[in-house]
C-alpha cells in the first residue's frame, strides 16, 4: 500500500512540475539554512564534551563589588593565588590548575602580531592532565614544570619546526627564549580554552617586570590576569564549594589590607559543560556562543522554514480545487478519507525529502561564504556534520514535511465526491477564513522587516564608520613595537620626508581596549572612580590633534617628571567633581593600586575613546614608557609609501624582525566590521531567502489565479475590456496583500530596530527614507511578480478559449 502511495505521490508531483518546483526550492534553502545552524549548535555543543570528568570539572568566576554594594559584569577570570589558598587550607576540591594571560597573543586577535608567532597562556604543569589533553611527543607530568618550558599544539608545532619532533628545540616568543617541552597530539577534540601554546606558570613567577611575575600570582586584588579551573571529588556537591570560596571570600575581602581599599570580589562556580553555549560573561579564555545567539540564529532560520512551509500550505489549498475531481473519484471508487489524507500527507513528506537532498548540496556551496564571516573565524566554526547530525536533519524533514502538509491533507481528504463531482468549479475553499491571504501577508510581512532591519544595520555600520572621533585618522599607521624602543625607531622616522610626525602609545583609540585604573581625590572618599587611561608619551596630542581646554601635555622639557602628573579630559573634570576644568589643574589624583599620586597637568577636550556603541565616558593620559607597545606614524602621500619608509627605518633598528604595519583607520573600524558587517551580511542573505521564497509562493498564487480566471479573461476581453482593466482585475487582491503586509511591517520594523538602537550610545534612527526604501524594494518585487502573470492574460487570444462554449 505505501508503495502504491509513493507512486501516486511521485506521479502527482511529476503532473504538476511547477508547483512542486516551487514547493521543493523553497523548502530546500530554507532547509539549507536550518542545516546550517543545526550544524552550528552541533559544532558548539562538542566543547570539552571529551573531558569525562567534565561533569566535576567547574570554573571559578569573578563578581567585583564596590564598597557600596554594586555588582558588575562577573567575569571569567579569578585572583591567581587563589589556588595556593584552595591547596593548603581547603579540602573540598580535589584539584585546582590555573591558565594565565600575558605570554602571547590572545585568541580573539584574527591578524596575529607576527613577531609572537602563537596564541596561548602560561599554565600550571597539571594543566595537561586535568583537562585530558594527549601529548605527542614530551611528558605530560613533566613537560610544564621549569620556568620558559613551552607545549606545542601539533598545528602550532607544524608551522614553526620543518621536523616532526620539535622537543628540544627553542622558540623566541617576545623577548624571550622557550624550550620546547612537548606536543599535543591533533585531534577533532574541541576545547573552550584557544591556545597555540602553553608555557609554564613558573616562567611567569620568575619574572621581576612590572606588573608580571610575583606581583600577579600574590596579588588578590588583580582578578583579570587568569583563570582557575577546580575538579570536586565524586561525593562533594556544588553547594558545599561555593561554601569553602565564601570562606575565602570572608579571609581576603571582608577584612581590609590597606585602610583605602574599598574593593570586593565574590566567586561564582560554572561548570565546564556550561561554558559553551553559555551565558555571555566577561574576560573568556576562548572562543563560545552565547545562548542568544543561538536563539537568535535559530530565530532566523525558523522564520525562513515558517516562509516556505506558508508556501507549501498555500499553493497546495490552492491546487486543492484542481485536484478536486480527481479526489472525487477515488472516494466515488472506495477510498477512504484517511486513505486519501495518507496520500497527500506522503506527496509533503516526498517534496520535503526531495528538499532535503537539494539542501544538501545548497549548504556545501554556501559553506565557505560562512566560514568566511569574521565571527565564524573566531569561534573556529567548521561546519562538519556526522551521521548523526545527518540523521537528525533527515528525521527534521520528515516532520517538516508532515506539519507543512498536514493542514493541507485535512482540507482535501474532506471533500465530498457528490459536490466535487458535480460541479468543481463553482467550489470556494475556506473563502471565509481567507487563510490563504493570512500566509501571503505573513511571508511579506516578515520580508519587509527584514528588508528595513538590513538597510537599519548597514546605516548604523556607515554610522560607525565615517563618525568623528574627535581625532585624526587620515594618513595614519601603526607600528607594533614588539621589544624596540620607542625613541630609537622615532628617530629612525625623522629621517625620512614620508613621515610627518610619530607618537607612542599603549592602545589604539576607539578600537575597544584600554588600561584601567581606580582613582580618588582624597582618601577619606569613600569610592573610587574607575579611569580608563592610554599610556602616552609626548607627541602624542599633536599626533591625535586633540584640543587642549586647560593647561598643558607632556613634554620633553619635563623629563623624568612627566611620571608624576596626568592629563585627563571633560568627563573626567566631571566625574571627579572639579569646578572647572582650570580648577582641576594641580590637583591630585590618587592611584588605588599603590596610593602614589598624580597632579593633573592639562585637560584635553572630550573625544571618543571607546567604541561608538558606548558613551563618551571619562579618560586619563599617563606618562609610562614601560607601556608603550606601538607608533601611530602620521605620513604624507600613499599608505604604500608609509609602509616602505616605515620598513627601512626598522631595518636600522631591528633587522632580525620583520614590522608589524597596519592601517590605523582600518584598525579602529575592526571591531565594527566584526560585529556589524557580519549581521549586515547574514541578515541581507536571509531577507532574500525570503523575500524570494515569498515571490515564489505569490508567482505560483498569480499563475493559479490567472489560468483558473482565463476564461472569464476571455469573455471581458470579447466585451470589450482594456488591458490595464484585466491587470488591474488580476492583480488587486494580490496589491491589497501587499499593502496589508507594508501596514504590519512597518511598525513591527519600527519596534524592534529601535529596540536595539536605543541600547547604543550613537545611533540612527528608522526614519521615513529607510521605510521609503524597504517598501520600494518590496512593491518592486511583488509587483514584478505579480505582472509576470498578468501580463500573460493581458495577451491571450480570447478564441483560443472561448472555442469550445
Amino acid at each position: 500500500m505505501i508503495r502504491n502511495y509513493l507512486k501516486t505521490a511521485v506521479r502527482s508531483l511529476f503532473r504538476h512540475r511547477f508547483f512542486s518546483a516551487i514547493n521543493v526550492a523553497g523548502l530546500a534553502v530554507s532547509l539549507a539554512i536550518c542545516l546550517a545552524i543545526g550544524m552550528l549548535v552541533a559544532d558548539q555543543m562538542n566543547y570539552d564534551r571529551f573531558n569525562t570528568d567534565r561533569h566535576r570539572i567547574y570554573r571559578i568566576n569573578s563578581i567585583p563589588q564596590a564598597e557600596n554594594g554594586v555588582k558588575y559584569n562577573e567575569t571569567a577570570t579569578s585572583p591567581l593565588p587563589l589556588r595556593g589558598e584552595l591547596d593548603a587550607e581547603h579540602t573540598g576540591f580535589e584539584q585546582t590548575v590555573r591558565l594565565a594571560r600575558g605570554f602571547a597573543n590572545n585568541w580573539f586577535e584574527l591578524e596575529q602580531n607576527i613577531t609572537i608567532p602563537v596564541s596561548g597562556y602560561y599554565a600550571d604543569p597539571e594543566v595537561i592532565e586535568f583537562f585530558q589533553y594527549e601529548l605527542e611527543f614530551g611528558d605530560s607530568k613533566t613537560a610544564l614544570q621549569q620556568p620558559f618550558a613551552v607545549v606545542l599544539t601539533r598545528k602550532a608545532a607544524s608551522k614553526l619546526f620543518r621536523q616532526e619532533n620539535p622537543v628540544g628545540q627553542t622558540i623566541k616568543i617576545g623577548d624571550h627564549l622557550y624550550h620546547v617541552t612537548g606536543v599535543l597530539k591533533q585531534s577533532g577534540r574541541k576545547s573552550h580554552i584557544a591556545f597555540d601554546a602553553l608555557a609554564s606558570m613558573a616562567t611567569l613567577s620568575g619574572m621581576a617586570a612590572p606588573g608580571k611575575g610575583e606581583r600577579v600570582t600574590e596579588d588578590w586584588y588583580n582578578y583579570s590576569q587568569g583563570w582557575t579551573y577546580v575538579r570536586l571529588p565524586e561525593s562533594a556537591t556544588i553547594d558545599g564549594a561555593a561554601g569553602e570560596l565564601a570562606h575565602v571570600i570572608k579571609r581576603h575581602y571582608h577584612v581590609l589590607p590597606r585602610p583605602d581599599e574599598q574593593q570586593r570580589l565574590s566567586f561564582t562556580l560554572q561548570s565546564l559543560s556550561d561554558i559553551t553555549p553559555g551565558p555571555f560573561i566577561n574576560n573568556p579564555i576562548g572562543p563560545f556562543m552565547p545562548w542568544v545567539f543561538i536563539w537568535f540564529f535559530a530565530a532566523l532560520a525558523g522564520i525562513v522554514l515558517l516562509t516556505s512551509c506558508f508556501n507549501f500550505t498555500n499553493l497546495s489549498i490552492a491546487r486543492s480545487l484542481t485536484r478536486a475531481r480527481e479526489i472525487g473519484v477515488r472516494k466515488a471508487t472506495g477510498a477512504m478519507r484517511s486513505q486519501v489524507f495518507v496520500q497527500f500527507l506522503l506527496e509533503s513528506v516526498v517534496v520535503a525529502l526531495c528538499s532535503l537532498i537539494i539542501a544538501f548540496g545548497l549548504l556545501q556551496l554556501i559553506r565557505p561564504l560562512l566560514l568566511s564571516l569574521h565571527f565564524a573565524q573566531l569561534l573556529q566554526w567548521d561546519l562538519a556534520g556526522d551521521w548523526t547530525v545527518y540523521g537528525i536533519f533527515v528525521v527534521f524533514a520528515l516532520v517538516t514535511g508532515l506539519l507543512a502538509g498536514f493542514f493541507p491533507a485535512v482540507i482535501m481528504s474532506g471533500f465530498q465526491p457528490i459536490k466535487v463531482l458535480k460541479g468543481f468549479a463553482q467550489m470556494k475553499l475556506m473563502s471565509g477564513v481567507g487563510l490563504r491571504k493570512v500566509l501571503l501577508v505573513a511571508q511579506f510581512t516578515f520580508s519587509l522587516v527584514f528588508i528595513l532591519s538590513v538597510i537599519v544595520v548597514f546605516n548604523q555600520l556607515q554610522l560607525f564608520l565615517r563618525a568623528d572621533h574627535g581625532f585624526s585618522m587620515d594618513q595614519k599607521a601603526v607600528v607594533q613595537l614588539n621589544g624596540v624602543k620607542p625613541e630609537v625607531l622615532k628617530t629612525a622616522l625623522s629621517n625620512y620626508p614620508e613621515i610627518e610626525n610619530v607618537a607612542a602609545a599603549s592602545h589604539l583609540p576607539a578600537a575597544g581596549t584600554t588600561y584601567g585604573a581606580d582613582f580618588k581625590r582624597d582618601l577619606s572618599e569613600q569610592d573610587w572612580t574607575m579611569l580608563p587611561y592610554y599610556a602616552v608619551d609626548e607627541d602624542y596630542l599633536v599626533n591625535m590633534k586633540l584640543k587642549l581646554v586647560a593647561g598643558r601635555f607632556f613634554g620633553a622639557d619635563l623629563g623624568t617628571s612627566n611620571r608624576q602628573f596626568i592629563v585627563i579630559n571633560e568627563r573626567a573634570v566631571e566625574a571627579f567633581r572639579f569646578a572647572t576644568n582650570a580648577d582641576a589643574l594641580g590637583q591630585e589624583l590618587i592611584l588605588h593600586d599603590d596610593s602614589s599620586r598624580y597632579k593633573v597637568l592639562g585637560v584635553v577636550r572630550d573625544y571618543n575613546h571607546q567604541l561608538l556603541m558606548e558613551k563618551m565616558d571619562p579618560l586619563a593620559l599617563r606618562y609610562v614608557p614601560g607601556e608603550l607597545h606601538l607608533l601611530q606614524v602620521s605620513y604624507r602621500g600613499s599608505f604604500e609609501s608609509a609602509v616602505a619608509a616605515i620598513g627601512k627605518a626598522w631595518q636600522h633598528v631591528n633587522p632580525n624582525d620583520k614590522p608589524d604595519i597596519r592601517e590605523f583607520s582600518g584598525e579602529v573600524h575592526k571591531m565594527y566590521d566584526v560585529l556589524f558587517g557580519d549581521l549586515v551580511s547574514v541578515l541581507t542573505v536571509v531577507s532574500l531567502l525570503a523575500i524570494g521564497i515569498s515571490c515564489m509562493g505569490l508567482l505560483g498564487m498569480a499563475t493559479y489565479i490567472t489560468e483558473t480566471r482565463i476564461r472569464e479573461v476571455s469573455i471581458r476581453k470579447v466585451l470589450g475590456s482594456s488591458n490595464w482593466s484585466i491587470v488591474v482585475l488580476l492583480s488587486r487582491g494580490f496589491i491589497t496583500i501587499l499593502c496589508l503586509a507594508i501596514v504590519l511591517a512597518i511598525p513591527l520594523a519600527w519596534l524592534l530596530n529601535n529596540w536595539w538602537l536605543e541600547k547604543l550610545a550613537y545611533h540612527v534612527s528608522v526614519d521615513f527614507l529607510t521605510v521609503l526604501w524597504g517598501v520600494l524594494m518590496l512593491l518592486t518585487a511583488g509587483v514584478l511578480t505579480i505582472g509576470s502573470q498578468t501580463m500573460r492574460a493581458v495577451v491571450i487570444k480570447p478564441t483560443e478559449h472561448l472555442k469550445s462554449e
